[in-house]
């Protein structure tokens, strides 16, 4: 069974649903249209890596974030922002390879990593615009952690978190190299079942939060709004 290519983003809309991983996936006749907390994700996003990365001004609009920016950029250890990482997988374990490439197994975006070679550890930060920290979801920053072991295999160890900037608050997890394949293999299960749903044909609907209000394949029989 071929497994396709897949990001965190992507092998959580199949868990969500795997009719609307289909549409939006797959044959792609349907575009979720972007929200407002979308759109401002993304420009606050573009801010914070301009500002770190070429010391551009901040927007006035996100100046709450310079504080906490300062702190990032004071870290020892080359900055590499919104880095784009690449990874394959073979019989012989998992190597890096270009994000666009279309044998890659997983790709994921680090939205900061900063890699201190002299310690032989990083940091690795993914921002999020949540008004709350009460349920941030590590998952996504162990596969970026996962992926950074394979980039930049000398580093060790690496110091992670979430960096709710609207909350202010900064959530952490250690990571090691020597469990960086068992970071990966947590996720083998569903990537299975992806590989299942696209040899086999079938997308099951599912329903789950988004189905009343926002989801735009509207010929499910569970979609509210069709």
């Amino acid at each position: 069974m071929k497994i396709p290519t897949w990001s965190y983003s992507s092998i959580s809309l199949f868990d969500q649903c795997p009719k609307k991983y289909y549409h939006l996936k797959v044959v792609k006749d349907i575009k979720e249209p972007e929200s407002q907390a979308m759109l401002y994700g993304k420009d606050l996003h573009l801010a914070a890596e301009e500002f770190v990365r070429d010391g551009k001004e901040m927007p006035e609009k996100y100046a709450f974030m310079v504080p906490l920016l300062e702190k990032l950029k004071a870290l020892p250890g080359e900055k590499y922002c919104e880095y784009q990482m690449g990874v394959k997988r073979s019989p012989a374990g998992y190597h890096m390879t270009n994000f666009f490439d279309p044998e890659a197994y997983y790709r994921g975006i680090a939205d900061l990593l900063v890699i201190n070679k002299k310690e032989n550890e990083a940091r690795l930060v993914d921002y999020k615009t949540g008004k709350s920290a009460q349920y941030a979801d590590m998952k996504q920053l162990k596969l970026l952690a996962a992926a950074a072991f394979v980039h930049f295999p000398y580093i060790k160890k690496i110091k992670a978190g979430l960096l709710f900037v609207i909350a202010k608050d900064f959530v952490t997890e250690e990571y090691e190299i020597t469990k960086r394949d068992e970071y990966f293999a947590e996720f083998d299960p569903i990537v299975e079942r992806l590989g299942v749903a696209i040899e086999s044909g079938v997308w099951n609907p599912k329903r789950n939060f988004t189905c009343k209000n926002w989801c735009a394949v509207l010929n499910c029989v569970h979609n509210g709004r069709g």
